[in-house]
């Protein structure tokens, strides 16, 4: 339902650009968000914004990363830069939404597979 795809390797100060699409007919985004996991850490929330409010940032990413929203294509982005090693994880989007099922408005709340992004010095 949710395919990531953007991660790879990247020296220090580089930029990678995170993409995550639903499949299928949506009637709304209701929120979407970044997530990462660094070896051996607890996931960590990254980015997100709800409803299409303001987005929210970590402290360590605020300024160097971009959350936005394609609604057109289904898509989700996080623009990354001045990437350093302590940026280094998998990352997880979470987009929860609304569609048509059955005939009825119900909500979703999907993961996508997690992309690895190493960041070399």
């Amino acid at each position: 339902q949710v395919q990531e795809s953007g991660g790879g390797l990247v020296q220090v100060g580089g930029s990678l650009r995170l993409s995550c699409v639903v499949s299928g007919s949506l009637y709304r985004i209701n929120a979407m968000s970044w997530h990462r996991q660094a070896l051996d850490k607890e996931r960590e929330l990254v980015a997100f914004v709800i409803n299409g409010g303001s987005p929210v940032y970590a402290d360590s990413v605020k300024g160097r990363f971009t959350i936005s929203e394609d609604s057109d294509n289904n898509a989700v982005y996080l623009q990354m830069n001045s990437l350093t090693p302590e940026d280094t994880g998998v990352y997880y989007c979470n987009v929860q939404v609304t569609r048509w099922s059955g005939g009825d408005l119900k909500e979703y709340d999907y993961w996508g597979q997690g992309t690895q992004v190493t960041v070399s010095s």
